[in-house]
């Protein structure tokens, strides 16, 4: 009963410390198999409207992923119907094969920098769609079932 005690104590410490952190979710990828045509989404609202925020998308991939780079496509949309398209491209190994991130088992974890010091214009519901975009080198064809990425987060964090 202690023992028990003293852990949630130790895990109720670390979630209070990280006070920069105001919102975060993540959704699991079906059987660890991401599909190109289906999108990670993700809706969000209440905001402060002055203070300036940094965007994390969050990946949770493990041994099975098998390429060393990530391309993801977003897509955030604002209350006022405007949408913001990126192609962004993330490294997740080492040149020698050695996962980036953390994480201690099989199952590594990369916080990776979206959008740094955005402020939201207006308050309503803003919503992101994130898929891959992965492709072989030499080919033209995308990849369609991407193995190994077992969940997709989005984090938002107070920039000061």
């Amino acid at each position: 009963m202690h023992r028990n005690f003293l852990l949630l104590l130790v895990v109720l410490l670390i979630v209070s410390c990280n006070s920069k952190l105001i919102w975060s979710k993540y959704q699991s990828v079906n059987d660890g198999v991401w599909n190109k045509e289906n999108s990670i989404k993700f809706e969000f609202s209440e905001l402060d409207t002055i203070q300036p925020h940094h965007l994390f998308i969050n990946i949770r991939n493990d041994e099975n992923y098998p390429y060393s780079n990530l391309f993801l496509i977003t897509e955030l949309n604002t209350p006022e119907g405007e949408t913001i398209k990126d192609t962004l491209e993330y490294e997740m190994a080492k040149p020698n094969g050695e996962w980036l991130g953390k994480g201690y088992s099989g199952v590594k974890e990369n916080k990776l920098w979206y959008k740094e010091n955005i402020v939201f214009k207006s308050n309503g519901v803003y919503t992101i769609d994130i898929s891959h975009a992965m492709r072989k080198n030499g080919k033209v064809d995308g990849v369609i079932n991407l193995e190994g990425i077992i969940d997709v987060g989005f984090q938002i964090e107070k920039s000061k």
